[in-house]
């Protein structure tokens, strides 16, 4: 397709060029012409048989309609559409702080489909994955950016009209930053920074310059959510008890003098100050109370950011945006893109609280929102399965309501991809037992790949549900969406290959179980010959796994995966040899098999804070993975 857009085209010819080589479309004075116009107002394209049109306001604008204009001449060769933005700033933030860092090309390739979908805001969530020199150790082996490598990031966004917003921790989340020695001095407990140290202030205001340095943008996110343990360690030991509200508005009052100092306009999270006017600690309490001489002494020009990603009630984020509006400043809210909840993203949970929060941002008039898309434990899954909780969030910014099936079109121009494929990944944790969407964030997926099919200890939950059968059809099922989404046949081709081992070791362990408690050597013999087939399977999973992080991860990072299968291999060649050692009257018994199978009933968070049980370790022993 050739085409020629003339007109108020000045400071877009670049991404302008980008997008059409995206989309294999030549530009030529001899192709299609279509007049661009920049005016206040609505976006717009249409077309008659002479030309084309499209108005915008935005330069973000602009690539949507681009995009839209293209979508829609495929089909008709006259048309009008008109959109409406429904936020300043839409856009996603995406964690490369959890093991799974993001190559430039990686954001590159994310900033483009960002930019048909017409997101404008793109945050890289950097807890110690940035390049801070006076400390060599921080980010040290974890895939840390250069400057350089942000600024071409930064460069690539602003061709399209994306703000790249740095977005750092200045309290809590510094388990990896805060674990060497060079950190001994300022840290109050094992990842919270110690309050009130004259080198705590040195350390950020160095962090401050790093993070933002490569950007544009004068804003920074510099964090401050989940600091339970503040004041408690090395900061209780040398000023004892002090009130968390004080320690917290000090804090936050240092950190900004030193943004404001670099001309940065910090936004933080705002869950800290609701905890603390919580009876229970619970950032969601409706009856938390925050006393006005508190919010009367916060520093005026921070924004706060409200993230939830669990409510499905409309009328709470309602509510809880109004309580937001009380700190003075409009608040930005921060939604999900469930990509953390193992090894699939789980969209049930996704497009339910994602529809009620940006139905209610729309009418309590909040400008700025954004899409987050963790990567808690692992970064099992991959960011670019979250493309589907992305497009959601676009079809949000640009409409009083949502159209399924345009949602679905515009996902497919944008993305290349099937909207119902991506929308399927779901099914590997929404299995038979698993109550509709997945709102309690189940991870079977994710627990039955790790655990040790000797011990079992996540065998009593699934036991009687068909696990085995619901893999073997959702294998196939993926096998259909490789063939159906040709950019994405990498990704497909490692979900079709883990609903297959799925659908032999979901149930593994309960045949090996029951047939050692019937002592039945014919079964044992079978299941044991199963098992290299098992271990080969495994190590396909693992080199496809290898293959899809490749495309658009950092290598580091890809070490804690290798070994996390390296478990699962190693443990079945040991399973083999145990089972060959009774078999043959080595071993008068299989002790491992002979324990009583329990309901693993270990809660969301344990003691301390640490994960439960979505996390690794709680997965492939009952014992102290690393003590």
């Amino acid at each position: 397709m050739k085409l020629h857009f003339y007109g108020d085209i000045q400071g877009l010819e670049e991404g302008l060029s980008i997008i059409c080589h995206e989309l294999k479309i030549e530009q030529s004075e001899q192709g299609f012409p279509i007049h661009v116009k920049q005016i206040a107002g609505s976006l717009k394209v249409n077309c008659n048989p002479e030309r084309g049109e499209i108005f915008f306001e935005e330069k973000i604008h602009f690539f949507r309609a681009v995009g839209l204009w293209i979508q829609e001449f495929k089909e008709n060769k006259t048309f009008q559409v008109m959109e409406e933005p429904q936020f300043k700033t839409n856009g996603v933030m995406v964690d490369v702080s959890r093991n799974g860092v993001m190559t430039v090309e990686g954001i590159q390739n994310l900033l483009r489909k960002m930019a048909l979908m017409g997101l404008n805001v793109v945050m890289v969530y950097t807890e110690d994955t940035f390049t801070v020199e006076e400390y060599p150790y921080f980010g040290y082996m974890r895939g840390r950016y250069s400057e350089q490598e942000l600024r071409a990031c930064d460069d690539y966004a602003h061709q399209f009209g994306i703000e790249m917003v740095p977005c750092i921790q200045t309290l809590a989340h510094l388990t990896e930053a805060l674990k060497w020695n060079y950190a001994a001095n300022i840290k109050d407990t094992a990842d919270i920074l110690l309050v009130g140290k004259e080198e705590t202030y040195e350390f950020i205001e160095n962090l401050l310059k790093a993070a933002s340095k490569p950007f544009r943008s004068n804003r920074i996110h510099i964090g401050m959510d989940e600091a339970h343990q503040l004041g408690l360690g090395k900061y209780l030991e040398q000023n004892g008890y002090q009130k968390r509200f004080s320690i917290m508005n000090e804090h936050l009052h240092k950190v900004v003098a030193l943004a404001e100092k670099l001309s940065l306009t910090p936004m933080i999270w705002s869950d800290m100050y609701f905890r603390l006017g919580s009876k229970n600690g619970n950032y969601y309490d409706l009856n938390a109370h925050i006393p006005e001489d508190v919010i009367d002494s916060m520093p005026k020009d921070v924004q706060m950011v409200y993230w939830d990603y669990y409510h499905t009630d409309e009328e709470f984020y309602r509510t809880f945006l109004q309580k937001h509006k009380e700190f003075g400043s409009e608040p930005i809210f921060a939604g999900g893109v469930w990509t953390w909840n193992g090894m699939a993203p789980n969209y049930g949970k996704t497009m339910a609280t994602t529809n009620a929060a940006l139905e209610a941002c729309k009418k309590e008039g909040i400008t700025e929102v954004f899409a987050t898309m963790w990567g808690d434990n692992g970064a099992e899954t991959h960011p670019f399965t979250g493309l589907a909780g992305l497009q959601l969030f676009a079809e949000h910014g640009y409409g009083r309501e949502v159209d399924h099936k345009k949602l679905a079109k515009r996902f497919s121009f944008c993305t290349g991809g099937d909207w119902d494929d991506f929308i399927a990944l779901n099914e590997f944790d929404e299995t038979p037992g698993v109550s509709k969407d997945n709102l309690h964030e189940s991870h079977p997926s994710k627990f039955l790949l790790w655990q040790d099919v000797l011990l079992g200890l996540y065998d009593e939950n699934i036991r009687s549900l068909p696990l085995g059968q619901h893999y073997l059809n959702l294998a196939s099922r993926m096998e259909e969406a490789k063939e159906r989404n040709k950019n994405w046949s990498e990704m497909f081709s490692f979900y079709s290959q883990l609903a297959r081992v799925l659908s032999v070791k979901a149930e593994f362990g309960i045949h090996l179980k029951a047939a050692y408690d019937r002592r039945d050597k014919q079964e044992l013999t079978q299941l044991k010959d199963q098992l290299p087939l098992l271990r080969s399977m495994v190590d396909e999973l693992r080199k496809l796994h290898r293959s899809l992080w490749f495309s658009s991860l950092k290598p580091f990072g890809w070490e804690v995966i290798d070994i996390r299968y390296g478990g699962i291999l190693s443990r079945l060649d040991t399973v083999e040899y145990r089972l060959h050692s009774w078999l043959n009257g080595s071993i008068s018994s299989i002790e491992e098999l002979a324990e009583e199978r329990l309901f693993f009933d270990a809660p969301w968070k344990m003691p301390e804070g640490a994960l439960g049980r979505n996390t690794y370790h709680r997965i492939v022993t009952a014992g102290g993975f690393s003590v």
